[in-house]
């Protein structure tokens, strides 16, 4: 995975910088200056902000951050799914093709069919008035011309593939029927379906016990290793992220902050965001310390402050960071951080390795 900025980046190839690509070969998808703006009483009001992020074959990218720090929203916004009154720019290329230049019926092939989607909340993202046999067989349908027997037999392996059993009588039954860990692999089942290049997972493992979220991770790795599919993993839980992904955004604010393979984030980060997360979160082994966690709030998208973000609520914030807005720079060998301390970030200690995923659920 590699992650490149408006500034270092040839337009013409982009895939040159992939380690082992081709110059010829795009990546498997990209966001491309990519903003985001939502309608205000006084105009449109920006709420993501010129991202540049690429996924190579057979990656998992994880995007990090604080409950409104826009991780969601940019993903759902690439694919067209926050409505009419939603404005975007820049470019989200899927194996080169901008598809934010295709009609929404085109579109609407590629969502649940070339890119697949696991969203927040299965129990609000499945039909409760349809049963799970139909709401299968209508994607196969869809997105891969399957009717009659030949859908209901590929929707029956389907279910077993993400370890429901007895999948005869569960494709007869509603969603209400289902356990909360049952209902997220059925979405699971439902992204597969149409045989994506591309899966979009968002928060997967949300209100999930330890236990189940530990079986939801292990089925999402199992099906990325088997199928070679890209993978994007939006989570709050670093301990997720770094059990499942190779390489980590941090996003604060709209704004990329940081980006880095998963150890080196770990290991090193540089931006004083990715730090305070690290710092917040529990540890298991060694000496019992305090969590610290960091001041403040992300502020609103409507009043965010001049220079860098996150300046209100940083210990290293200096009268600069308060009026100048930091690019997304090299601050390491395959490390960009968006900070004017990037030298006092480089001395400080290695952060501690996170709790595995679930550990704290």
């Amino acid at each position: 995975m590699t992650f490149l900025t408006a500034r270092d980046r040839d337009r013409s190839g982009i895939a040159a910088l992939l380690p082992g690509a081709e110059a010829t070969a795009p990546p498997l998808l990209a966001l491309d200056n990519f903003s985001v703006a939502f309608p205000g009483a006084h105009g449109p009001v920006p709420v993501v902000r010129g991202i540049d992020l690429t996924l190579a074959p057979g990656e998992a990218l994880g995007i990090v951050g604080e409950s409104g720090c826009g991780k969601s929203v940019t993903w759902l916004a690439a694919l067209r799914l926050l409505g009419r009154g939603v404005a975007t720019s820049g470019e989200v290329l899927l194996r080169g093709q901008d598809i934010t230049l295709l009609p929404e019926r085109a579109l609407a092939s590629i969502r649940g069919g070339r890119i697949g989607l696991i969203f927040q909340d299965p129990t609000s993202s499945l039909n409760p008035v349809q049963r799970i046999g139909t709401q299968l067989t209508e994607v196969l349908r869809l997105h891969r011309g399957l009717r009659g027997d030949e859908a209901q037999r590929e929707a029956l392996r389907l279910l077993d593939r993400v370890g429901i059993a007895d999948a005869p009588r569960r494709l007869r039954q509603y969603p209400h029927e289902f356990s909360g860990g049952m209902n997220q692999r059925v979405m699971i089942a439902l992204a597969l379906a149409g045989e994506p290049e591309v899966l979009i997972a968002d928060e997967p493992t949300t209100a999930l016990d330890a236990t189940i979220q530990a079986q939801i991770l292990d089925l999402i790795r199992d099906i990325r290793r088997e199928s070679g599919m890209g993978l994007v993993l939006i989570s709050h839980d670093i301990g997720v992220v770094a059990d499942l992904c190779d390489r980590v955004a941090v996003m604060y604010a709209g704004r990329v902050v940081e980006t880095a393979a998963t150890q080196d984030l770990l290991g090193r980060p540089r931006h004083p965001y990715t730090r305070g997360l690290l710092a917040a979160l529990p540890t298991l082994g060694g000496p019992r310390q305090r969590l610290t966690p960091i001041a403040g709030t992300v502020p609103a998208p409507d009043r965010m402050p001049p220079g860098c973000a996150f300046a209100p609520r940083c210990s290293l914030a200096i009268e600069d960071c308060r009026s100048e807005t930091p690019p997304l720079v090299l601050a390491a060998q395959d490390q960009r951080a968006a900070c004017l301390r990037l030298a006092e970030t480089a001395m400080a200690p290695a952060a501690h390795d996170p709790a595995p995923a679930g550990a704290f659920a």
